[in-house]
């Protein structure tokens, strides 16, 4: 079996050889943009993982791999038209580069053809791998409209919130995990536990990357520190305080980012002081925690010997930064 370096390498040099067509140059160049922009390429990695671990051959997990990464690079592209935003990993989103107009066509040329690479895996599992990844595509859909719908909404529960953040961020790498346990041959019951496994692992991520926008560091982040309750974002952290806080305090957590008398630092230092008094930063790393352990623990239950799980474990504690 390849470790988690040596299925990322694999990866990046079968991405690095996709051609696309030269012209029409707008439509895409934008792709090739964003497709050699960086990345983590966290489904990608794990579908590819599963499948080594099932035993199945990564030859024919390549091309179902990179269709997965295709489609979350199209995600992206249409988030930032939505959100407005000019920076992506560092660099000039393709919404800054190249005008929304752009940005939502090349996204939907990606789309595309993320199915057309769908379409080289084995015939004998493509109308399951393809069910799976349809469903997992819609499903980001909604979670996209749920967050949208949160901005304008005074009230949102945590069920709420983190079934949003499922829908948007966990069925991505949830759906990528269980196409990889098809292309293994796993049984039905462990593609469900592998679904369970990865749907576990991105709730703690997304979780995570809430606490860390707020207590994290710039190197940790890769962004600056205090973005989200500048923008009033509801993440985890606040939508907790919500539901903890007193009246007062709601309403300091509700109106800070408004207030023009106060600097950005000021704002930041604001919430978060609402946040400590709740013990919020503790509540949520506890959640991560028990999500992390759950995750890890449906691997002890996989019909697969240990030693076929052990770079799953590697997986999941480098997304997490855990050390064991």
């Amino acid at each position: 079996m390849k470790n988690n370096e040596e299925i990322l390498d694999l990866f990046e040099n079968y991405l690095a050889q996709i051609q696309l067509p030269e012209e029409p140059q707008r439509l895409y160049k934008p792709i090739l943009y964003s497709m050699s922009g960086g990345g983590k390429r966290i489904r990608p990695s794990l579908l590819m993982l599963v499948c080594d671990a099932y035993g199945g051959s990564l030859q024919d997990a390549l091309p179902v791999a990179a269709a997965v990464e295709m489609f979350h690079n199209f995600t992206l592209l249409h988030d930032d038209i939505m959100d407005n935003a000019t920076v992506r990993r560092g660099k000039p989103s393709v919404y800054a580069s190249w005008g929304d107009n752009v940005a939502i066509l090349s996204g939907d040329a990606m789309m595309i053809y993320s199915y057309r690479m769908l379409h080289q895996a084995p015939p004998a599992k493509l109308h399951r791998i393809m069910d799976i990844f349809t469903t997992m595509a819609l499903q980001v859909c909604e979670g996209q409209q749920y967050d949208m719908d949160f901005e304008s909404l005074q009230k949102v529960s945590v069920v709420e919130y983190m079934n949003m953040i499922e829908l948007k961020t966990s069925v991505l790498l949830a759906g990528s995990a269980m196409i990889g346990a098809v292309l293994g041959d796993a049984s039905e019951e462990d593609c469900r536990r592998i679904y369970r496994y990865a749907l576990e692992l991105g709730l703690a991520f997304q979780q995570q990357d809430d606490l860390l926008d707020s207590y994290g560091t710039q190197e940790e982040l890769g962004k600056r520190i205090g973005g989200d309750i500048l923008e009033g974002k509801k993440t985890c952290l606040m939508l907790n305080a919500m539901s903890r806080a007193t009246d007062v305090d709601r309403e300091i957590l509700r109106t800070a980012h408004l207030n023009e008398s106060l600097s950005d630092a000021q704002k930041i230092a604001c919430v978060k002081e609402v946040y400590d008094r709740y013990d919020i930063p503790h509540l949520i790393n506890q959640q991560i925690s028990t999500r992390f352990d759950r995750a890890l623990s449906i691997l002890d239950t996989l019909e697969l010997a240990s030693e076929r799980t052990e770079h799953l474990r590697t997986f999941a504690q480098n997304l997490m930064g855990r050390k064991k």
